[in-house]
């Protein structure tokens, strides 16, 4: 149903775009979000976008994190910049649809290094 994409190796302060696209019409999500989980940590939010295109941040990211969405491509994308050690884990996007159904890319992994 999501199919992230877009993950590497960058060094820190670089920046990086990841790619959610949705199998058939994005519309029938009401809400996609970013998340990622870190080596030995839990799964955490980093970016929300309503079906209104209203958006929300974790604090960690905020300023730096940019997430959109286009439905014509049916792809929401975050755009990553100032990256830090910090940021280094796999990311998932994450669906949910208007019904409550709950769908998870693959994930990607972001690895910030020099």
């Amino acid at each position: 149903q999501l199919q992230a994409s877009g993950g590497g190796l960058v060094q820190p302060g670089g920046s990086l775009s990841l790619s959610c696209a949705t199998s058939g019409s994005i519309l029938r999500f009401n809400t996609m979000s970013w998340y990622r989980q870190a080596p030995g940590k839990q799964r955490e939010l980093v970016a929300i976008i309503f079906s209104t295109e209203r958006t929300n941040y974790a604090d960690y990211v905020k300023g730096r994190f940019t997430i959109s969405r286009d439905d014509a491509k049916n792809t929401v994308y975050l755009r990553m910049d100032s990256l830090k050690f910090e940021d280094t884990a796999v990311y998932y996007c994450n669906g949910v649809t208007w019904t409550g159904s709950n769908y998870w890319g693959q994930g990607t992994l972001v690895t910030v290094s020099s």
